[in-house]
């Protein structure tokens, strides 16, 4: 199936609504989150470690072709190597800022080594659907098991969990299967884990889905997204 594009129009639309929204709960993204495309490159020498960790904006819809069905907003604030979590030293963790949308749907995957917590930090009801995992793959029929704010919970396949602002849970890798969406308004989700690598890391049940979107080049960038690093600086 060919893969969709979203516009870059569209791409710098969601940045600004996205910085408003979660500045409205007091969350400020870093400073090189505000550079233009031209300031980027003019830092690039000192920004090796933003590049090369896959800090910054990041919007997809999963190749799909439309974002408020199926897609995320999310930007990656800090982000370790990989190769330390082999080595158990060194900056084994990672956080994202990320937008649920009212209804918008995260579609169901695992990761291989991401262990996470996905916290819902203000707006409305953060539902996630689990299931649990057999040799590799999602396992409709199997339930799971997961901590909610250090509560351990025993879950049925499928089951929709609810967190409320304030509330987090606990996915562990080869592990919980989840998919995600807003209800009752837009989500102001964040995720704290382990070293986040978004080019490998993500097992979608759907094997068409990609992980980042094509873009149309209809108008200039306001800020670089992850993907445009390797071909515009």
């Amino acid at each position: 199936m060919p893969q969709a594009s979203m516009k870059r129009s569209d791409l710098n639309r969601i940045m600004r609504e996205a910085d408003q929204f979660i500045r409205s709960f007091g969350y400020i993204l870093p400073p090189f989150a505000y550079w233009s495309p031209d300031e980027f490159k003019a830092n690039a020498d000192k920004a090796e470690a933003i590049v090369s960790a896959n800090l910054g904006w990041d919007i997809t819809d999963y190749g799909l072709g439309d974002f408020m069905d199926t897609g995320l907003f999310l930007f990656t604030v800090r982000n370790g190597k990989v190769g330390d979590l082999k080595k158990g030293r060194g900056m084994l963790y990672a956080e994202k800022a990320m937008i649920s949308r009212q209804d918008q749907y995260s579609p169901m995957h695992r990761h291989n080594l991401k262990a996470e917590d996905i916290i819902n930090r203000g707006g409305g009801t953060l539902v996630i659907e689990l299931f649990g995992d057999t040799n590799g793959k999602c396992d409709r029929d199997k339930g799971t098991v997961v901590f909610t704010d250090g509560i351990r919970r025993e879950l049925e396949p499928g089951h929709k969990l609810q967190l409320k602002p304030g509330e987090s849970v606990t996915l562990m890798p080869n592990e919980h299967w989840h998919a995600f969406w807003g209800e009752g308004g837009d989500v102001f989700v964040g995720e704290v884990s382990t070293v986040n690598d978004d080019m490998t890391d993500n097992v979608f049940e759907d094997k068409s889905i990609a992980r980042f979107s094509g873009i149309e080049e209809d108008e200039a960038p306001l800020h670089l997204l992850v993907p445009d690093y390797r071909t515009w600086l």
